[in-house]
């Protein structure tokens, strides 16, 4: 079932320090523990050994795992403060991460948040936010110096620390290799993402960067490769292809008598720069008063830093993702507040993975999220960010699993619409959806729409696959979820009242009374239902459910309350049995349950396919059928239990 969280724009709410170590001790808790003993945290839920570090391949030489009084003399957490010279590359593809953090250090108050300063080694254990992550000080070395991300500074640890904690976020060093600037910038912010491709990007670009670094944004840029050998391949202009930068700055400067934008960017290896116009040496700075030149370059090394004119970085690299720390409007200068909405689901096979709109059969399976919009801008449109997660996808891949190819559309919902069905999105187009389908960990839109109601429908691209997901809507105002009441049962006729046809019943009804398996397979005599004839498991499930008077068996009025039900339930089993193969998809049943009064939220909907559904997610007459007599005997027991309406939440 989705679940939905609402937090309200502006200050980032205080954290807690709670642990999410296996055995539940917190920070504070283990540092106790520590002191007590008189030694130092080994971490038993990241240890140091070799399944810390890879799960596809051997390791490829022999680490050491020391702590930092072991590597160097006088090992600080931060020395002289934490920024981006702190960040130098080690044997690891995670490029990415390392861009991520470099740009995380331009916005102190949040590394703060995220690496908590305030840390020693005296008991050999760290721990860093927003996600609270203990770790150990053990880190993997070869001769003596450490193998992964490391400060130029080789008594600093912070960023080495910091990569540890991400590595047992995500199960090891190895699931850290490959990835997105955007992934590392919004896992460490909270913050929601935003993607240009530069030589498709608006006209006003510089404008908008200038606008998220003044307000806090993370950016990172990188440039794309068209095959595997293009990766990290160095260029005669001195940039990587393939490789993730984070961008540190922009400016103008007097050149000539003309203005002239310049952008920041760097390379977390902390060496190999750009070596064309405005790079550190180069002629164009001689035209620049000094005064200016001094103000520009100020602190300026061969740290893999380095400026170029924003032209030549649009034809340079292929893409910019900003993180924006808050959803604030980048496109104007009106701050705006934004309530955001966190909605969770999953695609399960069988049930809610549907696939995109190709697969109109089972599209409309997919979860569904109600979206309402009020209060307009000064255009009369609303602004709205949709982002669509995939949950711990990095973290499964030691399980064979890689990102799906995932997207969403958005569609204007009727009012007072429970979930919709096959039809609405067979003759309704989207109002608007993501650009692509696309294998990433989120994919973000922002949005100018109308007020009203809208349908945000978040899936794979194709049918029957498997994932959890994350909905995040920043909007005016908050998603609506869906409520529906379960019927109460029609009531029999007085014998008085009976027609010709209760009549008959009641006749047959006297002739075979006794066993109820028999009167059960009058089924037989509809010729147009193929099965093998009805379980006494079903037969048992029918007995509890119509048995009101708990004798233990079913009378002739309670047998007619059954006999109207049992039509219906054939009637729409048929409906569905199209090929009249005895079968119905697993897909069909949410509508079926829903035409018989029983609206179940999509996790109970999952257990129904695993329990009943086959290999190829059908369903036989049989189960069908126990289905339902079991679920609205549940649903009726709970009733006389609670004296309540008993709904269920869409």
């Amino acid at each position: 079932m989705p679940s939905s969280s609402t937090l309200s724009g502006g200050p980032a709410a205080k954290v807690s320090a709670e642990s999410i170590q296996a055995d539940g001790r917190t920070y504070e808790e283990l540092r106790q523990e520590c002191l007590k003993k008189n030694k130092l945290f080994e971490d038993p839920d990241f240890p140091a050994c070799d399944s810390s570090l890879f799960f596809s391949q051997a390791v490829p030489v022999n680490f050491e795992w020391k702590r930092p009084g072991e590597i160097c003399k006088d090992p600080k957490y931060i020395l002289g403060g934490a920024d981006r010279t702190d960040i130098c590359q080690g044997q690891l593809g995670d490029c990415w991460l390392l861009a991520a953090i470099a740009s995380l250090t331009l916005h102190k108050e949040t590394l703060a948040r995220v690496i908590q300063p305030d840390q020693s080694f005296d008991r050999g254990i760290c721990w860093h936010l927003p996600l609270p992550v203990v770790v150990d000080d053990r880190l993997p070395c070869v001769r003596n110096q450490l193998v992964f991300l490391h400060s130029a500074d080789n008594n600093e640890f912070w960023s080495a620390l910091l990569e540890k904690a991400y590595a047992k976020l995500n199960g090891s060093y190895e699931a850290l290799k490959g990835g997105s600037t955007l992934e590392g910038m919004e896992d460490f912010t909270g913050g929601v993402g935003e993607m240009y491709e530069t030589k498709k990007a608006p006209s006003d670009l510089y404008t908008i960067l200038k606008k998220a670094l003044d307000r806090g944004s993370m950016m990172g840029c990188s440039i794309d490769i068209t095959s595997s050998a293009e990766s990290e391949a160095q260029t005669a202009s001195g940039l990587v292809k393939g490789h993730a930068y984070s961008i540190t700055g922009l400016t103008e400067v007097d050149y000539i008598g003309k203005k002239v934008k310049l952008i920041r960017v760097r390379n977390p290896w902390g060496q190999v720069e750009w070596n064309g116009p405005w790079s550190d040496n180069s002629r164009e700075w001689s035209g620049v008063d000094k005064a200016e030149k001094t103000r520009v370059l100020e602190n300026s090394t061969d740290d893999g830093e380095f400026w170029m004119e924003f032209e030549d970085f649009k034809a340079n690299y292929d893409r910019v993702e900003i993180c924006n720390l808050t959803p604030d409007s980048l496109m104007d200068d009106t701050k705006k507040k934004w309530v955001v909405n966190v909605l969770e689901g999953n695609w399960i096979r069988g049930s809610t993975a549907g696939g995109c709109r190709n697969f109109i059969d089972t599209f409309w399976t997919n979860p569904q999220f109600k979206l309402k919009l009020e209060d307009a801008d000064g255009d009369g449109r609303c602004s709205v960010i949709v982002a669509l997660m995939q949950k711990n996808r990095r973290k499964l891949r030691k399980e064979g699993l890689d990102l799906e190819t995932i997207g969403f559309a958005i569609y204007q919902a009727p009012n007072d619409e429970d979930h919709l069905e096959k039809d609405f999105f067979r003759f309704n187009s989207s109002k608007a959806r993501s650009r692509t389908y696309i294998n990433m960990r989120e994919i973000s839109e922002r949005f100018s729409l109308e007020p009203g109601s809208y349908l945000v429908v978040p899936t794979t691209f194709q049918p029957h696959i498997e994932a959890d997901f994350a909905l995040r809507v920043f909007s005016e105002s908050k998603a609506e979820a869906m409520y529906s009441t379960f019927p109460a049962p029609p009531m029999p006729s007085p014998p008085e009242e009976e027609t010709p046809e209760e009549k008959g019943l009641r006749s047959l009804f006297e002739q075979i009374a006794g066993s109820v398996r028999l009167i059960l397979y009058f089924i037989y005599f509809w010729k147009e239902i193929k099965f093998d004839g009805l379980t006494l498991n079903t037969c048992h499930s029918i007995i509890n459910l119509m048995d009101v008077d708990n004798s233990g068996m079913i009378e002739f009025q309670e047998f007619k309350v059954f006999w109207e039900k049992l039509k219906k339930w054939m009637m729409l089993f048929l409906s569905y049995d199209t090929d009249r193969s005895g079968r119905m998809s697993s897909y069909e049943l949410r509508l079926a349950l829903k035409a018989v009064g029983i609206q179940l939220n999509n996790t109970l909907l999952q257990l129904i396919c695993l329990r009943f559904a086959d290999k190829k997610m059908e369903i036989d007459f049989d189960d069908y059928l126990t289905c339902i007599v079991r679920l609205e005997n549940m649903f009726r027991k709970w009733l006389q239990i609670t004296k309540i309406h008993y709904f269920f939440c869409r």
